[in-house]
């Protein structure tokens, strides 16, 4: 059985190429590919060859083992439906809808525990935002945000604007995002963002500390998350919290170093570094929450959210490279760009 796969071949360099797919072993099932998600993120970053060859991808997903040498096969949001079961795998999965944490590829093989069946009336474009959910949902998990507080997000990419959307149905005191592109600060603001600011414009630092002014001695954010993958973005979060103010770190920054100012007010305003990653839940909740409570939120908030509206771009498969061209040439131009099957 045929199939297409992408692999990202060198820095800048993608191909699909065919591969022979063997039939279903005891215990596995075919899925057949619908829509995949691009990550402006990750997948950028190996993209464009910024990160560690030697780096492990992910241990906790059989799909992603492995390191990011090249030549490799990288995705993790993948939408399909069963067209095929092994011996052993019980009859309702038959076409089912499921999501994986998959590469990008026209059909694979996996086990039914590595699949995650969509919830009823769930479409499949509004599914393949499940990975990119529930690290909202993490970074929220780790950053804790409280009734009337202010709260800054550095970066509306996906998962900046889906943060966001969350965060606007919390009782703050101010929520203020910051992003380069005009079309993600409009996303932003129409998600429930007070204000959208552009980081480089002129006055930019002063128009945030403005609006995070509450009373003394609570001015600045008490809250700020950075997940822009710039890590300039670090920096101005630090300068933009408040005393004893947490900076939730959700971007990935692979090879690029990240110079902090870690003088001047930043030691003696008591400020805390949070980093979060979604592989893992923070030890200070995993005592009421495991990797299927956070699913059950995950999927819960896309129902309600409906993030297919975020979609700029549909690619098919076929034309993959141009859609990874343009995420990086024309940022500013995407929000969520997807493959199609």
């Amino acid at each position: 059985m045929p199939r297409q796969a992408l692999y990202f071949l060198a820095p800048r360099q993608v191909a699909l190429k065919e591969e022979d797919l063997p039939p279903p072993a005891f215990g596995q099932v075919v899925v057949n590919t619908l829509v995949s998600a691009v990550s402006s993120g990750t997948e950028l970053l190996i993209y464009r060859g910024q990160v560690p060859p030697d780096l492990a991808r992910d241990e906790t997903i059989a799909a992603l083992g492995g390191d990011f040498s090249f030549p490799l096969k990288y995705g993790y949001a993948a939408v399909g439906r069963v067209a095929e079961r092994g011996p052993g795998v019980a009859p309702e999965w038959q076409d089912r809808l499921v999501f994986a944490f998959h590469p990008h590829e026209s059909r694979f093989l996996a086990t039914p525990d590595e699949l995650l069946p969509l919830p009823p009336e769930m479409s499949p474009e509004d599914a393949v935002f499940f990975p990119n959910l529930e690290t909202a949902i993490t970074l929220l998990l780790d950053g804790r945000p409280l009734v009337g507080e202010q709260v800054a997000v550095f970066g509306q990419g996906v998962v900046g604007l889906l943060l966001t959307a969350l965060l606007a149905r919390w009782p703050l005191a101010a929520l203020v995002t910051l992003d380069l592109y005009p079309r993600r600060r409009l996303a932003s603001e129409n998600l429930g963002a007070h204000l959208s600011l552009d980081p480089s414009a002129p006055g930019a630092r002063d128009r945030l500390l403005a609006a995070l002014q509450g009373p003394r001695p609570y001015s600045g954010a008490d809250l700020a998350f950075e997940v822009s993958g710039d890590p300039a973005a670090l920096n101005q979060a630090i300068a933009a919290a408040g005393f004893s103010g947490r900076v939730v770190i959700g971007s990935w920054y692979g090879l690029k170093p990240a110079e902090l100012a870690l003088g001047g007010r930043f030691h003696r305003s008591r400020i805390n570094l949070i980093s979060s990653q979604v592989s893992t839940l923070a030890p200070e909740v995993t005592g009421r929450w495991n990797r299927a409570r956070r699913h059950q939120a995950a999927w819960e908030m896309l129902r309600q959210l409906k993030p297919s509206r975020l979609i700029t771009h549909r690619f098919p498969f076929k034309d993959a490279a141009q859609a990874y061209a343009l995420l990086d040439r024309r940022p500013g131009a995407a929000v969520q760009v997807v493959l199609t099957y």
